[in-house]
């Protein structure tokens, strides 16, 4: 990808945090690469090369900065935001496709061969597949390295290295250290087994109150759960279960995760980042709704408002399908009683194979009050049932109409089948064709799921009664008809200006 020498440049000289992550600036002299908001001396413009990637920087034979940490910079938005191929592939290698399947798996997940697959990415990122997965590998060494106290032939392995050797041989190219010197640099706070704490950057500013209170009415009981400031959920990962609790501060997101198996740090960490959507461009989204006299005064109080996204696809379809007719403390009981008799089954071993996933902890086992399950302490949450348990739960399992829970049924077996693809890595106008072909499933649940489950970041809700109200509090047509023309000015936005909408309701 092409880097615009004098515009990168301009952001480097004025550290300039909104281009973090963007791309990186490696110094010929020092043999360094940093962030643009590096707070050393700015370099000479004739010693300075633009990369588009960490891992290009590498390959050009330059190590991470050890002051500014660029490989702990927030991600592009522009891959976070992008459908297409390239930007499907950084969300699945952000996710460890790549560690767990190969770029074999990478590339037919993509529906590409691996050569042509490693052609685009090069040709847009300055790297290849290998490449790109190696750079968060030898991130998330680092952090284990830091911030636990596992041996370090553990942590070669936990973080992906394929042997010692190799995780050696890389931490020093990277870094230019060897892995014992960065934790004798670093000492290691002793915790509790399994705990890691890091902090997840973003671009300012992040609206923090909007994310807590849609996150905090739509909590489950072995689930999530909101305690003041700090928002905590279960995890289903690709090695096993895992929880965290997550803390917004200023710069940063502090996170702790819990982890059953160190192997999911880099699929954890991705997965945070995106439910919080910390890799937007507040200043691109903010930049254009607020071009809109009728937005501008909502965006001018709360600018950075952010998309809460989600870390399990199918939980957020079966979330979206419940919510058709019901409001939203309707939808969390009705989804309390799926998640209890989920737990009772697997508990009790007739979940069939989706009691690997952990649900059995999501809430005591017993009959169901008029109430709904009781809430489960922090340490026993587990996140969603499988679809696979779904799939086969019975009918006094849903409380809802039976058009409903077929729908939700048949959403579970496409996901169990592989047939429904919910992750970020989804083709999104595939996944929506197809959720339109199961029976129950309209243009609003398939919206919803595109925003939240797959990450598109423009999706307009024109029927939606919450955001038409909204409209009409702030002075725009909330006809569905009317408001949709309106909402073509907010594109490619308009994700963001429906959560605007819904707030100003």
């Amino acid at each position: 990808m092409e880097l615009d020498f004098e515009r990168c440049y301009r952001a480097v000289d004025s550290r300039d945090q909104r281009f973090d992550g963007c791309f990186y600036t490696a110094v010929r002299t020092t043999g360094i690469y940093c962030r643009p908001s590096c707070p050393a001396v700015t370099p000479k413009r004739e010693n300075v090369t633009f990369y588009p990637s960490a891992a290009a920087a590498q390959r050009g034979g330059f190590r991470a900065c050890r002051r500014c940490r660029p490989d702990a910079a927030p991600g592009s938005p522009e891959w976070d935001a992008r459908a297409d191929t390239v930007g499907r592939a950084m969300r699945l290698i952000g996710d460890g496709v790549v560690d767990r399947e190969g770029v074999t798996g990478l590339a037919s997940r993509l529906g590409y061969t691996e050569r042509h697959l490693n052609r685009m990415l090069t040709a847009e990122l300055g790297a290849g597949p290998l490449a790109l997965a190696r750079a968060q590998r030898a991130q998330a060494a680092r952090i284990l390295v830091e911030t636990t106290d596992l041996g370090l032939a553990e942590i070669a392995f936990a973080a992906g290295f394929g042997s010692v050797r190799q995780f050696n041989d890389t931490m020093l190219e990277v870094y230019a250290q060897a892995p014992g010197k960065l934790r004798e640099t670093r000492p290691v706070i002793r915790g509790e087994a399994g705990v890691i704490n890091l902090r997840l950057a973003y671009r300012a500013p992040l609206h923090v109150g909007s994310l807590l209170e849609f996150l905090g009415a739509r909590t489950l009981p072995g689930v999530d759960e909101l305690d003041g400031d700090t928002y905590r959920r279960g995890l289903v990962l690709p090695h096993g279960g895992g929880s965290v609790a997550l803390r917004p501060a200023e710069r940063w997101v502090h996170a702790t995760l819990r982890l059953s198996d160190v192997r999911d740090l880099a699929p954890a960490v991705a997965r945070c980042r995106r439910l919080l959507d910390l890799d937007a461009d507040p200043a691109a989204v903010d930049g254009t709704l607020g071009a809109d006299p009728a937005l501008e005064a909502v965006v001018r109080a709360e600018p950075g408002v952010r998309v809460p996204r989600a870390v399990d696809g199918f939980e957020m379809a079966v979330r979206a399908v419940v919510g058709q007719q019901v409001s939203v403390a309707g939808a969390r009981t009705t989804l309390g009683r799926l998640i209890r008799v989920a737990g009772v089954r697997v508990a009790g071993g007739s979940g069939g194979e989706g009691a690997e996933d952990g649900a059995g902890a999501a809430g005591p086992v017993g009959g169901i009050g008029p109430s709904g399950p009781a809430p489960a302490p922090a340490h026993q949450l587990t996140g969603f049932p499988a679809a696979a348990v779904v799939a086969e739960l019975p009918d006094a399992a849903f409380g809802m109409p039976a058009a409903r829970r077929d729908t939700i049924r048949a959403v579970a077996a496409a996901v169990a089948d592989g047939k429904l693809d919910l992750e970020p890595g989804a083709d999104r106008a595939e996944t929506t064709a197809r959720l339109l072909d199961i029976p129950g499933i309209g243009p609003w649940t398939a919206g919803y799921v595109a925003m939240r489950a797959t990450g598109d970041p423009d999706v307009f809700l024109a029927t939606d009664l919450a955001a038409r109200r909204g409209a009409a509090a702030l002075g725009l047509p909330d006809s569905a008809k009317a408001l949709a023309a309106h909402a073509e000015r907010w594109r490619p936005w308009r994700s963001y200006a429906l959560v605007r909408l819904w707030r100003s309701a």
